[in-house]
């Protein structure tokens, strides 16, 4: 099975270093068959609208690699097809790092974490910026409701390739909301003693 991800991400000198360092045999697997993990299953899908944060990772015309924080309420990130999600870009810090690295170079890699689970799905994929005045349907589609933010322009991105990524070192962590639900019965508890 040709996994997509793994057949961007492992380029000739990482299959060099896999051989040297001995995993290189396990991951040859993923070099034939048919393609794979570049269609987003119910799997994902599921997953994705769960999350309320992800990391974006752009490459600016110097070649430095550029590593955003983009958060928002739970499914502000929505799948729009089994190959395309998107989102409400909000007005920020007005720096526009990752917006000018995707005028010039449209890649995208993006990590998305459920800490609480410890899962996490790392999504390569091209962006097209579209400013919120251009498509007011597309806009209103990828807003989130309740949400009170500047909209500047949405992100759709074409999904490339996906992969699921090891959970042995993910610390777990709870949201405050998380937190506040799993404490309610003994908040009550109290009360009534």
């Amino acid at each position: 099975m040709t996994n997509i991800f793994t057949k961007t991400a492992f380029t000739k000198t990482v299959k060099e270093i896999q051989e040297l360092m001995g995993s290189r045999k396990s991951y040859a697997r993923f070099d034939e068959g048919p393609d794979q993990n570049h269609e987003l299953t119910e799997n994902e899908i599921q997953f994705i609208s769960e999350r309320d944060s992800f990391y974006a990772a752009t490459v600016g015309e110097t070649g430095w690699p550029y590593i955003q924080h983009r958060g928002g309420p739970i499914g502000f990130l929505k799948v729009l097809s089994k190959n395309q999600i998107g989102f409400a870009d909000f007005s920020g810090n007005r720096q526009y790092i990752t917006v000018g690295n995707l005028t010039t170079d449209p890649r995208i890699a993006m990590i998305l974490v459920d800490y609480r689970n410890r899962e996490r799905l790392k999504i390569l994929g091209r962006v097209k910026l579209i400013n919120a005045n251009e498509d007011p349907t597309l806009v209103n589609t990828l807003t989130p409701k309740n949400y009170n933010a500047k909209i500047e322009r949405v992100f759709l991105i074409d999904v490339e390739g996906y992969d699921w990524n090891c959970p042995q070192h993910i610390t777990p962590r709870w949201t405050a909301d998380e937190i506040n639900k799993a404490v309610a019965p003994l908040h009550a508890k109290i009360a009534e003693l």
